[in-house]
């Protein structure tokens, strides 16, 4: 048996991938996600082979961020964010087989792709399929939806893919009109699908004594729940630097002072969950964000985005990449009892050697 299991790359915002396989140099190659081949020799005829691989992110982001589109601002329902302008994309995803080393059998993979949410809209616009490739969907934990691919067999040579584009419109997320009227939500009326993002995740110590001692602190201070939780924002963004490297959790960054796009969006999130305040990862490629949760005068919870790391967003957007995933403690596909902070590309198989290339990439418009 053999599983591949795509480690999470980002780029950071010099443009380069991180992680266990060597920097690439953002757009240096339209193929998303490559494996190399499986180990040094041939399993025996009859033996069970299980290889754990770390995948390269090689996402092409050559082009243009994405088509605008809608040059206006919808007076959306509610206090909460408002949506402007409209972003559109197009990108391919999915994953490629070549059986190398003899027939491959029992092949079963997991892609994360795109899904509809308040801020975005997909639309799928071509689906390429080999002959006896077997694909359905299915969402995950209410937050990610996965495309299941399904190869029974492979002969020595061949080659299977299942490859979908999609176009994604997203819009702009602009600020709530009166800020100041929201308040900090009272745990013991949110709902049941907020509840976990109060909870400790992969990285995300939200029990642990130093960062809820901080948290204390950082909310203590007189002013609105928006001003609380800005408060959190700043002291995250000042006091923690970015640094590029392997991925080390919210009390690493709180404790050493660096990290990147990832550790700052986890102390961030460690911290609002410490003082009570639902907060989650937002993934897109190559980058995750954070959203914060609170409430109006009348109860009703809502959701807003701030970046990290990069250009100062608090509770606004601006971003045309989809986004594939919300959340940030999910079980994984080939181990259910493996917590993950976020579903990367899985594969799992029998046989063979086979060359596998998970892929990820924008299109040019």
């Amino acid at each position: 048996m053999l599983t591949v299991a795509a480690a999470p790359m980002f780029l950071n915002d010099q443009g380069y991938t991180r992680g266990r396989s060597p920097m690439t140099k953002k757009g240096s190659s339209p193929i998303g996600y490559r494996a190399r081949p499986f180990g040094r020799a041939l399993p025996r005829r009859g033996e069970l082979l299980r290889i754990i691989l770390s995948v390269s992110v090689l996402i092409s982001v050559g082009g243009l961020p994405g088509r605008c589109s809608a040059q206006f601002i919808d007076k959306a329902e509610g206090q909460g964010p408002q949506l402007g302008e409209t972003h559109v994309q197009r990108w391919v995803a999915g994953v490629i087989v070549r059986a190398v080393g003899g027939p491959c059998t029992g092949i079963k993979a997991y892609i994360p792709i795109p899904t509809d949410w308040p801020e975005q809209e997909v639309t799928t616009l071509e689906e390429d399929f080999s002959p006896g490739v077997r694909v359905s969907y299915r969402t995950v934990e209410g937050t990610v939806r996965q495309m299941v691919v399904e190869i029974p067999f492979l002969a020595p040579g061949e080659e299977a893919k299942a490859l979908i584009t999609t176009e994604t419109r997203r819009r702009v997320i602009l600020p709530p009109p009166d800020p100041s009227i929201f308040v900090l939500p009272d745990r013991r009326k949110l709902p049941r699908d907020v509840l976990p993002y109060l909870a400790v995740s992969p990285g995300i110590e939200a029990t642990n004594s130093k960062i809820q001692s901080l948290a204390r602190q950082l909310l203590a201070s007189e002013g609105t729940a928006w001003q609380k939780v800005e408060r959190i924002y700043d002291w995250v963004r000042e006091n923690v630097k970015y640094q590029e490297g392997p991925f080390k959790g919210a009390l690493a960054a709180l404790t050493e002072g660096v990290g990147d796009c990832e550790e700052m969006t986890a102390l961030f999130i460690a911290l609002c969950r410490a003082g009570g305040i639902p907060a989650r990862t937002v993934w897109i490629p190559g980058h995750a964000y954070a959203e914060f949760y609170l409430a109006d005068p009348e109860g009703k919870g809502y959701w807003f985005p701030c970046q990290l790391a990069g250009t100062r967003a608090f509770g606004e957007m601006n971003e045309a990449r989809p986004i594939l995933q919300k959340g940030d403690n999910f079980r994984s596909s080939l181990n259910p009892r493996d917590r993950k902070r976020y579903l990367a590309e899985e594969l799992i198989g029998t046989g063979g050697r086979p060359q596998v290339e998970f892929v990820r990439r924008l299109l040019a418009r």
